[in-house]
């Protein structure tokens, strides 16, 4: 993912930018799709993602100044992609931007191997090519209240005629980041990306939001959550507007059990049309530590230990019910 523009942007993940849209075919299988989850209690509210599970690969993140770092670079290069580090990432405002292929590690390292060598960029440890995967930590971060989506009174106009459209959250996870993948150019959402999230969607704390017109998925988005703090990565459209259906609904979800802030990790004008506003870094890791805060104390008075992937344990419950509503509730 990655030929890495230097003043700060970056090809292939544009923040919530929506892929190229989709004919009316399925999506081809590229990754196996979670199972269905139909009528299980996925959202009852913020405080279950604080019993989220501890995971072995967290202490590579957190020697890591993110404060500190220059909001237009990357934050560190290395390490691996396992659950264990992805949710950790997140919970301290990185995010992960795998090199598509070799020709883009290649070019990681070109515009950022002199300040790899004096020590401005650190390395982690793990992965054979530590150039292929960078960690992003923005400065602003561009945010969305949960309940703040901006719709647009056309659109919502629309949305109460069209009883074909309806939403669900944590159906289809898998044929979400499927979607998400499909005709990305170059591709950053890698298998092994994809298989980290599918797990940390088993365990609770990745989850996505889906737009159906009768049972065909025509739109939907995904995120990691953190507390009250849900970073969402990408969105796709099979119809106009079905994107940002997928953004306000599963936004609204998580407002109503007590989410505070969506994060689109990159300011643009697609996300300012969402309604994101730039926060400083500063700001936005100060409400994960919070958020984090709360699911270390829970945790660490015993919740389950998961070295990197291995034995999941049951799902964890999530924000909201899962069942299908009208898209007509967000008019």
């Amino acid at each position: 993912m990655s030929a890495l523009d230097p003043a700060g942007g970056r090809d292939g993940r544009d923040g919530l930018d929506p892929a190229p849209a989709l004919d009316g075919r399925d999506p081809a299988p590229v990754f196996e799709a979670a199972p269905a989850l139909e009528g299980a209690p996925v959202f009852e509210g913020v405080s279950a993602f604080e019993g989220a599970p501890v995971f072995e690969g967290a202490s590579a993140f957190e020697s890591l100044g993110g404060e500190l770092a220059p909001g237009d670079g990357p934050v560190a290069f290395g390490g691996t992609l396992g659950p264990g580090e992805l949710l950790a990432a997140y919970r301290r405002g990185l995010f992960p931007l795998p090199a598509a292929d070799v020709y883009a590690s290649a070019y990681n390292e070109a515009v950022y191997g002199d300040a790899v060598e004096a020590g401005q960029v650190p390395l982690l440890p793990g992965g054979e090519d530590p150039y292929a995967l960078a960690w992003w930590s923005p400065d602003p971060r561009p945010v969305i209240a949960a309940d703040g989506v901006r719709i647009g009174s056309r659109l919502a106009r629309r949305l109460r005629n069209r009883s074909a459209w309806w939403t669900s959250a944590d159906r289809a996870f898998g044929q979400v980041l499927a979607a998400c993948a499909e005709r990305r150019q170059p591709v950053w959402l890698t298998r092994e990306l994809a298989a980290a999230l599918t797990r940390l969607h088993a365990l609770g704390a990745a989850h996505s939001g889906e737009v159906w017109e009768g049972e065909e998925l025509i739109g939907g988005v995904f995120g990691v959550a953190v507390g009250a703090v849900l970073s969402l990565d990408s969105m796709f459209h099979r119809r106009p507007d079905a994107a940002r259906v997928a953004v306000a609904d599963l936004g609204a979800r998580f407002g109503a059990v007590g989410g505070r802030l969506l994060d689109v990790q990159w300011d643009g004008p697609h996300v300012r049309s969402l309604g994101a506003q730039p926060m400083p870094r500063s700001r936005y890791l100060a409400e994960l530590a919070g958020a984090a805060g709360a699911m270390g104390a829970t945790a660490a008075a015993g919740a389950t230990r998961v070295a990197d992937g291995a034995g999941a344990g049951p799902r964890s419950a999530g924000l909201l019910p899962t069942e299908p509503l009208p898209v007509s509730r967000l008019g």
